[in-house]
């Protein structure tokens, strides 16, 4: 029976931890790209920052047939003793690993241009596009067999968004303590052995947390296996999803605010070491940036009750994008009080993040009682798609940005010139992204409160007969 829940160990905080676990082992190699992996592309191994935004973007051409292609391959895979979806947790949690510490080997710095190049290529692609892919498209899909309750999908969402913060957390405190050195003038530089040291370190952290995901969570609602006659309709599914305004919409949002996120993730690494000239705060972006989560986090699924998922979010999304345009009016030039206003942008947008992953669960379910389907991988793995895209647009973008304000990679110090677009650049990109998230998912996104209720109410009388 379709969505038919199986009756095994009960749902509990087992599960939330389990998974909380899975997304923090994703994050350490996530993260540590997202925020450190330009730096090291420019400052260490020498590379244009304009070709490593190129590079970014390009590679996400090859994850739109990887991430689509695992998708459908996990809902096509039989229902084994372990599950569906949990199986891959371990077999691909060791090639991860390796994979993300192999893009930090600084001994390319000595190499020719041309396979520097090469090297990153290779290298990203295997660990971005192959690995993550391995790993990430079957964690995320796992969220929906874990329980078939909303409420239970909710604290799912909420206890993975406590991993990827906890993830950013530790990397973005440690990673800048470690890797950058004083050289002979004081000036804050990248060490390129130490990126590596911390990577490998990350990627052992990663394993242990991969290990407890799979041993902690259980998949309970058994997939109906696909039958022979449908296990060729992947291009169907995917004309179905890119027509549905719900997905779309969730999908775009979804690129926008990692756009927003990463971005600033990326660009401040530009904004502390050349426009305030001091990375020690850096450390305290990851601190605000969990506080104001957990802040957020207790009162989520109280503000998606009253409120709901669209109407709430799209109002952190909006409040999230006017602190920025104040901060950049203020033109701030204390790190510290940026630091505060920061906070306050981060506590904006901090429902939205906590929920965003229980927006996905909603599509699915809205999916299935459109056509009668679950399409949970594939469902998954455009999405995963999407966020990924969003994650190279975020690097390509500010890669090109720098590229056209001037930036020197060579040089140990800007111009007054190109410290000022920096800070320039580090908020208009975000800004945007999140205006123009709010208002999609304001007036774009279908799912209401009213919707969402009824299509769960749906499903259960289905389940019934």
């Amino acid at each position: 029976m379709q969505g038919e829940q199986t009756e095994e160990r009960p749902f509990g905080i087992k599960d939330k931890v389990g998974y909380l676990l899975g997304d923090l082992g994703n994050d350490f190699s996530f993260q540590m790209a997202a925020s450190y992996l330009m730096v090291f592309y420019t400052k260490v191994l020498g590379l244009a920052a304009g070709m490593v935004g190129t590079l970014f973007l390009a590679a996400r051409l090859v994850d739109a047939f990887t991430d689509v292609g695992m998708g459908n391959l996990c809902d096509n895979a039989r229902n084994q003793r372990d599950g569906r979806f949990r199986p891959w947790i371990k077999r691909m949690a060791i090639p991860v690993a390796l994979a993300s510490v192999a893009m930090y080997n600084y001994f390319a710095a000595d190499w020719p241009y041309g396979a520097k190049i090469a090297y990153v290529i290779i290298t990203y692609i295997l660990w971005g596009s192959i690995c993550y892919t391995g790993i990430n498209i079957p964690y995320g899909s796992m969220a929906s067999v874990i329980t078939g309750d909303a409420g239970e999908r909710t604290s799912l969402s909420t206890f993975r968004t406590m991993g990827a913060m906890f993830a950013g957390v530790f990397v973005g405190i440690v990673t800048p303590m470690i890797v950058y050195v004083k050289d002979a003038e004081g000036n804050d530089v990248p060490n390129g052995p130490r990126f590596l040291l911390v990577a490998a370190v990350f990627a052992v952290f990663a394993v242990v947390c991969y290990y407890f995901c799979y041993k902690f969570c259980r998949e309970r609602v058994e997939l109906p296996q696909a039958k022979s006659e449908e296990k060729n309709t992947l291009l169907t599914d995917l004309k179905e999803l890119l027509k549905d305004k719900a997905f779309l919409a969730v999908m775009l949002g979804a690129l926008l605010s990692l756009v927003a996120n990463l971005s600033v993730s990326a660009l401040n690494q530009y904004l502390f070491l050349d426009y305030f000239g001091d990375t020690g705060y850096l450390a305290w972006v990851s601190v605000i940036t969990l506080v104001a989560t957990l802040v957020v986090a207790p009162f989520g699924g109280k503000i998606t009750k009253k409120f709901g998922k669209k109407e709430a979010g799209s109002v952190s999304l909006l409040a999230t994008a006017a602190i920025y345009i104040l901060i950049y009016f203020f033109h701030i030039k204390n790190p510290v009080v940026y630091l505060i206003w920061l906070f306050f942008g981060y506590l904006a947008v901090g429902y939205y993040t906590v929920v965003t992953w229980a927006f996905l669960s909603d599509v699915i379910d809205n999916y299935q009682v459109q056509t009668g389907r679950r399409k949970d991988g594939t469902v998954y793995a455009v999405y995963s798609f999407s966020r990924k895209l969003g994650q190279a647009l975020a690097g390509g973008i500010g890669g090109w940005a720098l590229a056209m304000i001037g930036y020197n990679e060579t040089a140990k110090v800007q111009t007054e010139a190109v410290r000022e677009s920096i800070y320039g650049i580090s908020i208009w990109i975000p800004a945007v992204s999140f205006l123009v998230g709010g208002l999609l998912l304001l007036y774009m996104y279908p799912l209401t409160r009213a919707k969402v209720e009824e299509n769960q109410r749906l499903i259960k009388e289905n389940a019934g007969h």
